[in-house]
């Protein structure tokens, strides 16, 4: 690979960047960004060589996009228009289906791979990117079957050498299972950290009393709102049907504490340990 569009240099973006330059000698990144001042920020740290924009697109070898996804959603088929008959496009986007749903009918659809990387942190941001942040973590691959095979193998060589490992899914239970294992726990620490925000009026208490496992908890209650919105409303059937099933389980327990059925919340609690067999037989991002 000799030159790599990176649009987004955010964490997502950036850190596949720095991961790509380190995976490749004499490669040349363009990054393209709505912020300037990612933008400034990601060529002053060696991130991006140059800034770029979707006109420069024709020259690109491989497009690498960590935007929104409502923004993906819009920008797709633009950026399919504007790319070369041997040009890679991925996207990296925590929803699938709308993404897949866009460009079903283009005619560059088999030059883009729907994929999902399973990482990420809770800081946002150039500053935020990591060469490691990809290394052994899962990457998931929708409608593999739709990319030619050509490009394919590119995306794979790239994957591999930045350490990720591969599964393939289909865009619609892809949403549905990424509704539980990671939407659902965004939206339970954003909730947890508002919950204590409003109680505890005073900072200091908070942050005295505050011990390891509430900061685990809520840990992703710093995630990026500009982020984290579009995916909630692209993905609001299925969070919404996880949403339902989670509060029908804290209002069970709730009722367990109301009516002194402490039996109830240690078999609640013994019964969900069993958590801790099925988490260490498989690897967690």
């Amino acid at each position: 690979m000799k030159n790599l569009y990176i649009i987004g240099v955010g964490l997502i973006g950036g850190s596949f960047a720095k991961a790509a330059r380190a995976s490749f000698a004499n490669l040349r990144i363009i990054g393209i960004d709505s912020n300037p001042e990612h933008l400034k920020k990601a060529e002053e740290i060696g991130i991006i060589d140059h800034q770029g924009g979707l006109n420069d697109l024709s020259n690109a070898e491989v497009v690498f996009i960590a935007i929104p996804v409502d923004a993906t959603v819009k920008l797709l088929p633009e950026i399919l228009d504007a790319i070369s008959d041997d040009t890679l496009v991925i996207d990296a986007g925590s929803t699938k289906e709308s993404i897949c749903m866009v460009i079903k009918n283009h005619q560059r659809r088999r030059n883009f791979l729907a994929a999902h990387p399973i990482a990420g942190t809770e800081f946002s941001g150039p500053e935020a990117a990591n060469s490691d942040l990809y290394q052994g973590k899962t990457n998931i691959i929708c409608e593999v079957e739709a990319t030619a095979f050509k490009l394919q193998e590119k995306a794979l060589d790239l994957f591999s050498r930045i350490g990720m490992r591969i599964r393939y899914m289909n865009p619609k239970a892809h949403d549905k299972h990424i509704a539980y294992v990671s939407h659902l726990s965004h939206i339970s620490s954003f909730m947890l950290g508002k919950t204590l925000m409003e109680k505890e009026k005073n900072e200091r208490d908070i942050f005295d009393m505050a011990g390891s496992g509430f900061e685990s908890t809520v840990r992703l209650a710093k995630s990026s709102p500009e982020m984290w919105t579009p995916i909630f409303k692209q993905n609001k059937e299925n969070i919404l049907e996880t949403l339902e099933e989670y509060i029908a389980n804290l209002t069970r327990f709730k009722q367990f504490m109301e009516n002194d059925e402490f039996e109830q919340v240690y078999q609640e609690m013994t019964g969900t340990n069993r958590i801790g067999k099925i988490l260490n037989g498989i690897q967690i991002n």
